[in-house]
């Protein structure tokens, strides 16, 4: 399988601004002059995380969906975010994933942030979703996500082909992660990153904003990819806009993962309720 190129975009963002947001990561995603097959861009992307989802919510066709397709297309890649969207009377923190042929998939947060009230704006998501590009298995998730394992967890399928030859089929390759995730707080951000990628022996991108938002919350980025041994290889820097492109390898990834298969002894469950 071909190496995976994932630029993430790390950067302030325009209070409840959606104009401002999406001229300033238009004139972002055009500077990127190398080839990528992902960007990645924050939570909320087009406000901040706003608690105001009367004022700035959209339906599936409106500009910033529209606009996600526009880029996407431009620039020959999927692009990622999330948006506040508007369904049948009600709200959600709405990822979606753009494809350059303007089909896309949508997640919806599932654990919502209960300290800054998005639970009582905010409708949770049900189910994840499950990607593929370019043969990779990709799993996008938003901030508070990050902090509840069993959500996050890979499932994994032992296939035997022979009866002494086993073949683990992985449920997915890389878990995305993006954020509008306070400084305060950025010492579990990163160890949970780490651990998420440990733990479930894939790929981790973490993309979180920089800057401070409308309630003067302060963010220090601290955007990162992490390998499966749950090893940086990004060289992003906290508190800077900037953008990175990182280079995954499957190769790496399977060798790791049949060297040592720590997933064929994790504990069996299900989720219910």
């Amino acid at each position: 399988m071909n190496d995976l190129k994932i630029t993430i975009v790390q950067s302030d963002l325009f209070w409840e601004n959606k104009e401002e947001n999406l001229k300033m990561f238009s004139q972002k995603i055009a500077a990127i002059s190398e080839r990528t097959d992902l960007i990645v861009l924050p939570e909320m992307f087009t406000t901040g995380f706003s608690m105001s989802p009367e004022k700035f919510a959209e339906p599936m066709n409106g500009s910033s969906v529209n606009w996600l397709a526009e880029k996407a297309r431009e620039k020959n890649c999927v692009i990622t975010g999330s948006f506040i969207c508007e369904e049948n009377n009600k709200y959600f923190n709405r990822l979606v994933w753009m494809n350059p042929d303007g089909s896309y998939n949508s997640y919806d947060k599932r654990h919502l942030f209960r300290m800054a009230n998005e639970d009582n704006y905010y409708c949770a998501g049900q189910d994840k979703i499950i990607v593929e590009l370019k043969g990779w298995k990709i799993c996008p998730l938003i901030c508070y996500d990050l902090r509840f394992p069993v959500w996050s967890r890979q499932n994994i399928e032992v296939r035997r082909q022979k009866s002494e030859d086993r073949r683990l089929e992985y449920q997915y390759d890389v878990l995305i992660y993006i954020a509008n995730w306070p400084k305060r707080r950025s010492h579990p951000w990163k160890i949970l990153l780490m651990a998420r990628a440990i733990e479930n022996q894939c790929y981790v991108v973490g993309l979180n904003r920089v800057g401070d938002d409308g309630n003067k919350i302060g963010h220090s980025g601290d955007s990162v990819v992490i390998n499966a041994k749950g090893e940086t290889i990004s060289k992003i820097k906290p508190y800077e806009e900037c953008i990175e492109t990182v280079t995954i390898s499957f190769i790496e990834l399977e060798k790791f993962r049949k060297s040592f298969p720590a997933i064929l002894d994790a504990d069996d469950f299900k989720i219910s309720g």
